[in-house]
């Protein structure tokens, strides 16, 4: 069987260590530490574990704030953040008993009763734990200002409280699911345009473009003036839920130029109709940082994607690193083995003989596990020499071991048998078939290997080898020869009949 094509290009990540330290930089999250660090036993907090109104002017003030409206909204922002991470431990009023057994009905004041305030226990992981333990409670953050940012807008709260008091929220027209759903795919796009051409769309994606994303059908030329409107109405919401998602750390955003929102529509028009470079940046920017990277790869890995990363073959088996790199780009691949030769403790010589032994079979993925493996040898060194020596004589291993030698300028290096010629080309081709390389590449490689040896389609059709009928058939179309091309589509009708297929 081939290997299994991951859904999502491995993405590079920074380490724990620096994720951590971009972690506790977060802005919000520095603000959520210096309020779990200044809370108290006399710090008042609500029945929902929220800090009372009266208080917010001081936690603005400690965190630096202006102790107006705007002050105390980032104030409230950031205590919670401190409790929905564990920094910061609520006991609810209904559980503190005064004495005698009377449970705290309400303040000294007379006001709405008050619960008691701890430090949590994950604040002191924050200086004491590892990088990991950081990660974690950031991305219980992440989760929170996730939640908060696909709440509904309550234009009119009054509105949807009925006369008992009770809050009706069919009204409200939110389907949690989907908002959640959409966000998520909204991020997950910017992922992919992240990791897109090996890292090199690292750039800041118009804000118009990545709602569009989401909203025009691939396949529709035109946009309709609904589909505008659908457009424009997304890029609103995601100007609101990117505000939010910023001081978290997972974006860099550059919002919507507010003079521009005077005339409805015209932000999401701009985008579809391609406004110029300069006037595009002014609907918005943006771009996941390498926090971001880390928080939405760990929030896809929980819903159950497969999302690879550079460095997860790391001390696993030559076997499952073949297979994991199989449709890797190649830096990626590059990459990856680097790390996983580094982490190998028995040595160059062990390591190439576990990749040798790792690279043969007849499956359908075990040609493209010898390209690899070729590759993964270049990055061994000359120390692996013994152990490839040791596979010269192999038929599936005895190819690419003279290759490597002959690439190394090694001496005594024994000719091949014509046999182990006409396979290596036949695997060499089916690799390459496997790999989904660039057209002009898989050409010229067809045509220079079939033009080494004169009569090669007379004599390749006889090659004991799994794919032979199927590359002598791609051979067929892709050879630029006419006659070449009808030599080939003959051969490969010979290797069928041969087969019994």
């Amino acid at each position: 069987m081939s290997a299994e094509r991951p859904s999502l290009p491995p993405v590079r990540l920074n380490s724990e260590a620096e994720l951590a330290r971009d972690a506790l930089a977060a802005p919000l999250f520095v603000r959520a530490v210096k309020l779990a660090r200044w809370a108290g036993p006399g710090t008042r907090v609500g029945a929902g574990g929220e800090l009372v109104e009266a208080q917010l002017p001081a936690a603005a003030e400690h965190l630096g704030l202006a102790a107006d409206e705007d002050g105390a909204a980032y104030a409230s922002e950031a205590w919670r953040l401190a409790v929905d991470t564990g920094l910061l431990d609520v006991t609810d009023p209904e559980e503190d008993e005064l004495p005698g057994g009377a449970e705290a009905a309400e303040g000294t004041d007379g006001s709405e009763a008050e619960g008691t305030v701890t430090a949590g226990e994950n604040l002191a992981l924050l200086t004491g734990g590892s990088p990991q333990d950081v990660l974690s409670i950031w991305l219980d953050g992440l989760d929170a200002v996730h939640a908060d940012a696909t709440a509904p807008v309550l234009d009119d709260f009054a509105d949807l409280v009925g006369e008992d008091g009770s809050i009706d929220f069919d009204a409200l027209d939110w389907d949690p699911e989907a908002e959640a759903e959409f966000l998520d795919g909204v991020l997950g796009n910017l992922y992919l345009l992240t990791l897109a051409d090996n890292g090199a769309g690292e750039g800041p994606v118009p804000l118009p473009a990545l709602a569009a994303s989401m909203i025009v059908p691939d396949d529709m030329g035109e946009p309709t003036d609904d589909i505008l409107e659908q457009v424009s109405e997304a890029m609103m919401r995601l100007d609101d839920q990117f505000r939010l998602l910023e001081p978290i750390g997972i974006v860099a955003y550059q919002p919507v130029d507010e003079a521009l929102l005077v005339e409805e529509g015209e932000a999401a028009d701009a985008s579809v109709a391609g406004a110029d470079d300069e006037d595009v940046t002014r609907y918005g920017m943006v771009r996941l940082t390498p926090l971001g990277l880390y928080g939405v790869r760990a929030r896809m890995l929980e819903a159950g994607m497969d999302a690879p990363a550079v460095g997860d073959l790391a001390g696993k088996g030559a076997d499952a690193l073949l297979d994991g790199i199989a449709h890797y780009p190649e830096s990626a691949a590059r990459a990856e083995v680097k790390l996983w030769l580094a982490g190998y403790a028995e040595g160059a010589v062990s390591a190439a003989a576990e990749l040798l032994a790792a690279a043969r079979g007849t499956d359908e993925g075990a040609p493209l596990r010898r390209l690899h493996c070729q590759q993964a040898l270049a990055l061994a060194g000359p120390e692996a020499e013994p152990a490839v020596r040791g596979v010269l004589g192999d038929p599936e291993l005895g190819g690419l071991a003279r290759v490597w030698l002959a690439e190394r300028g090694a001496a005594d290096v024994p000719a091949p048998p014509e046999d182990m010629i006409f396979w290596l080309a036949i695997d060499t081709i089916a690799a390459q078939l496997d790999a989904d390389g660039e057209l002009d590449e898989l050409q010229g490689l067809i045509e220079g290997l079939s033009a080494q040896h004169s009569g090669f389609f007379d004599e390749v059709w006889r090659v004991d080898h799994p794919a032979t009928a199927d590359v002598l058939e791609a051979m067929g179309r892709l050879h630029s020869d006419k006659k070449a091309a009808k030599d080939a589509r003959k051969a490969a009708f010979k290797a069928r009949s041969r087969a019994g297929g």
